[in-house]
């Protein structure tokens, strides 16, 4: 096991990163926010969650699954897991069983709790909408107001194609990169606004493919905030080739699903 000593040199560039186990995660190195990624329908990725919430105590948790206006509904002490899922509306989400996420709602209980979310309805009325317009806050500050290059956009493009199974239209996938881009900046706001509300730590719940350091939403709030100390963890359930972009990753075991492209054929 590394010691913590060797999992804080970590933190000191997004450029270095390690694969870790479950049982490091309570030697995670101190920082204002901390991103931990998942894969949203895999329990053992909220487990882990929960473990590195319950060692980082943060003052804030930022969810990726919450409008603001969601989050603002709800009070301390947390009603039930029923309850509180009645409230959220969470049945009509489209998120998975909130079975998995109350637990992580619950670990922190003073914790303030804050919501990133785009709504799926909202990014399908931008598709083709200016980002600078779209983006609830400064577009400059965090990196909307300018164009990737060609390179870029051509690997993200590809990204996203994958990611639907190659069954997108070409035409569409621009307004994927930038709709992702959208959100990878609304996760960075609302992280930056929760460290500005309470001090930190700041924990972000979100999907793995925004953790990323290149270009997610910790690439984001580094640039808004550069003073801020910001640490990145996703999960994968695929051994990788290479060392993905994150601070930390972990491999676990996939969880059973039917095919996804099934839904495009």
């Amino acid at each position: 096991m590394k010691t913590a000593l060797a999992l804080c040199s970590v933190i000191a560039s997004p450029s270095l990163a390690a694969e870790i186990t479950s049982d490091e995660l309570t030697s995670l190195p101190a920082a204002d926010v901390v991103f931990l990624g998942e894969v949203h329908d895999n329990p053992a990725h909220h487990a882990n969650q929960l473990q590195a919430i319950d060692n980082i105590a943060p003052t804030a948790l930022v969810f990726e699954m919450l409008t603001p206006d969601q989050a603002a509904r709800i009070e301390r002490p947390l009603p039930d897991q029923d309850e509180l899922a009645r409230l959220l509306d969470w049945e009509s989400s489209g998120w998975p069983d909130f079975a998995m996420y109350y637990p992580l709602f619950e670990a922190s209980p003073s914790a303030a709790i804050f919501g990133a979310a785009v709504p799926r309805d909202a990014a399908r009325e931008a598709m083709g909408g200016d980002l600078t317009e779209l983006f609830s806050g400064d577009a400059r500050r965090f990196g909307l107001d300018t164009e990737l290059d060609a390179e870029l956009q051509e690997h993200r493009e590809q990204l996203q194609a994958r990611a639907h199974c190659d069954a997108l239209p070409e035409s569409m996938l621009p307004d994927m990169v930038a709709i992702q881009r959208w959100r990878d900046a609304e996760l960075a706001a609302s992280a930056h606004e929760a460290h500005e509300a309470t001090g930190g730590p700041v924990v972000v719940i979100t999907g793995t493919a925004h953790t990323r350091n290149d270009w997610g939403a910790p690439a984001k709030l580094r640039q808004a905030a550069p003073d801020l100390d910001v640490l990145s963890l996703g999960q994968y359930e695929v051994a990788l080739d290479a060392a993905p972009p994150h601070n930390f990753w972990l491999i676990t075991d996939p969880h059973p699903r039917p095919d996804p492209c099934d839904a495009f054929r």
